[in-house]
């Protein structure tokens, strides 16, 4: 590890390419520290705490929600933009179409994320910012029209500018600057947390800090597992006859499929469902309707149950694992790709037979992948049912990311390396 450390500092490129990386988490970091006037920050952290489905949202926008900073609502809109023209891609054949034109029709789907994500961050900044002020707390001190679109303009040129930021990271080709930000959000609030945990430790939990401790390394070490983890297909390319007799083809090869097919991203989508509710209760909660203010009271008294929001959590990351994966891997393109280049599964009919067997895998294996998913995700719910402590504040979602983004950094640089190693001979 460090030998690749040194190999990565040594070439100048790199050296420069985390030197940039560097000193724009210190910018992102900076910014989600200054502040928006008219908002009682005291006031904001309470209803965050009262609510954990918005402390998700908190993560996922780097932390910068909470302190609702001029970078509140972070990178959310752009990876909200993101999602919605992968799935775009599946289903809107004209879409699907620029998508396969290669590095010129990625561009153009980028430009149309970029520009989906403007009106994205002003709808979503509008409903934070009524969700706050409707809540029981008095978060908002100013609640005029001119100072809400203040916020809601600067919230947003706040979120173009971590766009714009995080797209200069990913030139650097060192990691994904969506995701490096993330990360650091997550890494930003470590601290805080640590220092919570200290100041209210006690000698008689020792041994449960030990448990929590075994808990969070075998956690650490079954993510990068499963991260890492893929079933390898065998695959066989028949030989083929070319100009002047010459053989070629009959190499033997392996289509990998990852067991974590999906990432984060049914996590997101579970949050976004779990949400919705959420927010729609808390506008109703003080309504004129006797039944309808009651409903919505119910309603959020039952997602703040942690045994019902653990799981419809988990089973919400469940079903969307299955979906997601369906919408980015097509068995059918697989099998007619494989037809055309001449290969073929050995055991497996080409054709149609190929397409339901890899079917067939990928759901097997969506099982597991599912339910590890589904797990992590309400890792820290269970920790806190079975031990009433706060020391898996953390939780596996945190982890996974952190996980995810230091394994692909780590495998661009080595790229990186090993392209400039071929380049030497």
């Amino acid at each position: 590890m460090w030998d690749k450390l040194r190999a990565a500092w040594r070439v100048k490129e790199i050296r420069n390419g985390l030197l940039f990386v560097t000193a724009a988490m210190v910018i992102f970091r900076v910014t989600a520290h200054i502040p928006l006037p008219g908002v009682d920050l005291t006031a904001l952290d309470r209803f965050f705490q009262a609510n954990q489905v918005l402390g998700m949202l908190s993560m996922f926008s780097g932390g910068t929600i909470k302190q609702f900073s001029i970078v509140a609502m972070g990178v959310a809109p752009y990876i909200t933009a993101s999602i919605i023209f992968q799935l775009l891609a599946m289903i809107v054949p004209s879409i699907e179409a620029i998508q396969k034109e290669g590095e010129s029709g990625q561009k153009r789907i980028n430009q149309w994320t970029r520009i989906a994500t403007v009106p994205l961050a002003m709808l979503q900044s509008f409903a934070l910012l009524s969700l706050l002020n409707r809540a029981q707390f008095q978060i908002l001190t100013k609640t005029d029209t001119l100072h809400i679109t203040t916020l809601v303009i600067s919230v947003t040129a706040g979120t173009i500018f971590l766009m714009w930021l995080g797209e200069l990271i990913s030139e650097k080709k060192v990691g994904n600057g969506i995701s490096l930000m993330i990360f650091a959000g997550i890494l930003a609030g470590l601290p805080q947390q640590a220092s919570q945990l200290l100041i209210t430790y006690d000698s008689s939990q020792l041994f449960i800090w030990i448990v929590y401790g075994i808990i969070a390394i075998l956690t650490i070490v079954g993510v990068v597992f499963v991260t890492e983890a893929q079933r390898n297909i065998p695959v066989q390319y028949a030989r083929q006859v070319r100009g002047q007799g010459t053989l070629s083809g009959g190499i033997a090869s392996n289509l990998p499929l990852r067991v974590n097919m999906a990432g984060v991203i049914p996590i997101i989508f579970a949050i976004s469902i779990l949400l919705i509710p959420s927010v729609v209760a808390q506008y109703l909660a003080n309504a004129r309707s006797a039944w309808l203010a009651d409903s919505a009271r119910w309603l959020m008294t039952t997602l703040q149950n942690q045994t019902v929001y653990g799981v419809l959590y988990f089973l919400l990351v469940f079903a969307f694992t299955y979906f997601y994966t369906s919408v980015v891997f097509h068995p059918d393109k697989i099998a007619e790709n494989l037809q055309k280049s001449g290969g073929f599964i050995p055991g497996i009919r080409p054709g149609k037979p190929t397409a339901d067997y890899l079917e067939a895998v990928i759901t097997r294996i969506n099982l597991f992948g599912a339910s590890f998913l589904g797990l992590i995700a309400v890792l820290p719910l269970i920790a806190r049912g079975a031990g009433g402590s706060q020391l898996m504040a953390i939780g596996g979602t945190s982890l996974l990311i952190v996980v995810s983004v230091v394994i692909e950094s780590v495998k661009q640089i080595e790229s990186q390396i090993t392209m400039r190693q071929y380049d030497a001979y």
